[in-house]
């Protein structure tokens, strides 16, 4: 049952609790709007992702309430890359960032958004939502409500992809689509300022300090790799992804803070639409960028303050639902389109190790190339 009674109408219904949906939650409730929110899961929790942040993101953090100094965020200076043989590449960050668990962070941000008034309902899944014709119906499987306008930002892959046949979630098997992620938090003595991103076969893992003494491993690699190994994880790590000697190194030494990892399979890079049946999508429910691009965090409190100022705009009336959609739509093209292709980009290269060794050897030489890459996955402080 719910902890707090539920109304028939709101002004805008999100579905789900991740960055983008708390951050918007946050904003339109503090411009006067009645806001409703659902998550499936229960606050705290751990998500697959790979937990840092570029500092991008830190103005418009502290403009929604969190400062993430206080919060015991780390400091990211450095980008540190090795080949599957180990071949390491070293390099400043042209903004840095900071890492962050999502266990801490989101439950903050839920803890915020219920501050400035926002209903949220946990452990409340979203089975669908239809639009009549001039509102929608929220149907949450316990309970109703009508809102003037919907948002999902229920991540990589929901139900309700399925239920409204979003062609990236029947897409044939492809480069783009079919992976899986893994994460675990561990602690050991590594390096506290440097993000590193390691290759193996059909693959690539990142290690970044989070808060207090916590370490964020996270990796994305092809569900081949883990039916070659009879679906054992830990076997895939083994014989794998142990492979490289720095992967080799950080399973050997690094002490894992739970028995098992959290894991989700099904991520797709494929395109996606940024409205669907008159629903705004925000976060990676509009599109993902490549993990190795370390930049998703950021998207998704961007597209949030994109999201907030469209909606604003229509429940204010300046703005019909067309315009609103097309604004919408546009705002994040121009945002985002041409980081999210050159994301794709750039994890093809990973499937060619002699492509991928040759751009290493020149960014050696040339590290400016190496900083190009990064502005190009990166946007500007918002």
């Amino acid at each position: 049952m719910f902890s707090q009674a539920m109304n028939d109408q709101y002004d805008i219904g999100i579905a789900g609790g991740g960055l983008a949906g708390l951050a918007l939650s946050i904003q339109l409730a503090r411009m006067g709007h009645a806001v409703v929110l659902f998550e499936k899961e229960e606050y705290p929790f751990h998500r697959v992702c790979g937990e840092y942040i570029s500092n991008e993101s830190r103005g418009f953090l502290t403009e929604l309430g969190l400062d993430p100094d206080s919060l015991g965020v780390s400091s990211i200076s450095t980008l540190q890359l090795s080949d599957k043989n180990g071949k390491l590449l070293q390099q400043e960050l042209p903004l840095g960032g900071f890492g962050i668990s999502r266990y801490k962070l989101d439950a903050q941000l839920a803890k915020l958004a219920k501050e400035t008034g926002v209903s949220l309902f946990e452990k409340s899944k979203v089975n669908d939502i239809v639009f009549t014709g001039n509102e929608f119906v929220i149907d949450t499987g316990k309970e109703r409500c009508t809102v003037k306008i919907a948002v999902s930002s229920f991540g990589k892959r929901s139900n309700l992809d399925i239920k409204w046949k979003r062609p990236f979630a029947s897409a044939k098997s492809n480069k783009l689509n079919n992976y899986i992620g893994v994460k675990y938090h561990i602690q050991g003595d590594f390096p506290k300022n440097i993000i590193s991103l390691h290759l193996f076969n059909n693959g690539y893992c990142g290690l970044a300090k989070v808060e207090g003494d916590i370490y964020n491993l996270c990796y994305l690699t092809t569900a081949d790799n883990l039916q070659q190994c009879g679906g054992d994880i830990g076997k895939m790590e083994s014989t794998i992804l142990s492979r490289n000697p720095h992967l080799k190194q950080l399973f050997e030494q690094g002490r894992k803070c739970d028995e098992k990892p959290v894991t989700i399979s099904q991520i797709s890079f494929d395109k996606k639409q940024q409205v669907e049946n008159h629903i705004l999508m925000v976060g990676d429910a509009a599109g993902m960028i490549t993990p190795l691009c370390g930049n998703g965090m950021s998207m998704a409190l961007h597209a949030s303050k994109l999201a907030a100022t469209e909606i604003h705009q229509f429940l204010s009336g300046s703005i019909s639902r067309e315009v609103t959609e097309r604004n919408y739509r546009l705002a994040w093209d121009k945002q985002f389109a041409a980081r999210l292709r050159m994301g794709r980009r750039i994890q093809s290269l990973f499937g060619n190790q002699r492509v991928l060794s040759a751009l290493m050897n020149i960014g050696r030489r040339l590290p400016f190339i190496i900083s190009y890459l990064v502005k190009k996955t990166h946007g500007k402080p918002f």
